[in-house]
Parts: structure tokens; sequence; C-alpha cells
């Protein structure tokens, strides 16, 4: 599972992989795998498919470890990325009907599901956190309107006039 999910990137706020590093993954060439992709390309709706512009290409570029030039990376290609939503992946099983195809996309689909649920915890987590923050500052308020009026209540109140103390002269 850790090496799919160096393969999974994010693109228009969507996880996304790359047809290449599927294509890999399933043991077929991409052109074998775009081959099929396009053959049946009413299986992949644009919410689980979609090709990629420059800059998006440049985004995703910018999301591998070690980036190469835009020219040289993309040398190798004649067409633009297509890229796959978790949908997407599931969708493929049906169109690369290999042994090797159906294990792969089984844990493609644990790896999607896996990092949604992390996702979850996380918002869930800050959630929480936002609560106790706010709770913790309504308790430190409190704490210290009672600090306020007990030191106000033990402080000796002395008369705003005084007499003097001491010898009067007469002048």
């Amino acid at each position: 599972m850790k090496q799919i999910e160096k393969f999974i990137y994010t693109i228009r706020g969507q996880r996304v992989m790359l047809d290449s590093d599927l294509a890999e993954l399933y043991g077929v060439t991409n052109k074998r795998l775009s081959e099929q992709v396009r053959r049946n390309l009413s299986r992949f709706p644009s919410d689980f498919m979609f090709e990629c512009d420059l800059s998006e290409l440049d985004d995703l570029r910018s999301q591998f470890a070690a980036a190469n030039p835009l020219s040289g990376w993309n040398a190798k290609r004649r067409t633009m990325p297509m890229l796959f939503t978790e949908s997407g992946v599931a969708m493929l099983s049906t169109v690369l009907n290999s042994e090797r195809a159906i294990q792969v996309n089984i844990s493609i689909i644990r790896t999607f599901i896996k990092l949604r649920s992390f996702l979850s915890l996380e918002t869930s987590a800050s959630h929480k956190v936002d609560e106790l923050e706010k709770k913790t500052n309504k308790l430190f308020k409190i704490v210290f309107e009672r600090m306020d009026s007990y030191e106000e209540a033990v402080t000796p109140k002395l008369p705003p006039h005084r007499k003097k103390i001491g010898l009067k002269r007469d002048q």
C-alpha cells in the first residue's frame, strides 16, 4: 500500500492517479491502458477521468519528489496524461480484465479508502481542538473574573480622606 500511496496526487482538489503509474501497477503498457479507456470512453465521465492541461501538469510535477523540467518530462508522451479519480480507478477494472488488474485495483481502492479515513480523522481532530480551545477560553475567563472578585474582597479599603497624624503646629 505504501507503494500505491506515492502514486496518488491532488489535482483540482481531487485525489488522482496518473495513467502511466496505473499502467505500471497493472503490468500493461501505457498505450494499452489508454487504448482500452478510449474504446470505453462512456464508462469514464469527467468525475472519473480527465486529461490535465499544461498548468495542471506543472502542478502535478511539483508533487513529484524530484521534479524534472517540464520539457524533459513531457518529451516521452504524445498526449497529455489521463488522471483517474478513485471512481475511475474502480472503473478500470471493468476494461482491464486480468487477474493482476483486479488485485491491483483492490489494493488501490483500499488505499483511497485509507486516505479518506485519515482525512476524516484529521478534520475531526481539528474540530475537537477548536472546541477544546473555546471551552478553555471560557474557563479561563471565569477563573480570572473570580480571581478579580476575590482580590477586591481581600484588598483592604482605605477611606478616601485620611486625617493627618502628628503634631499640629501653630504658626
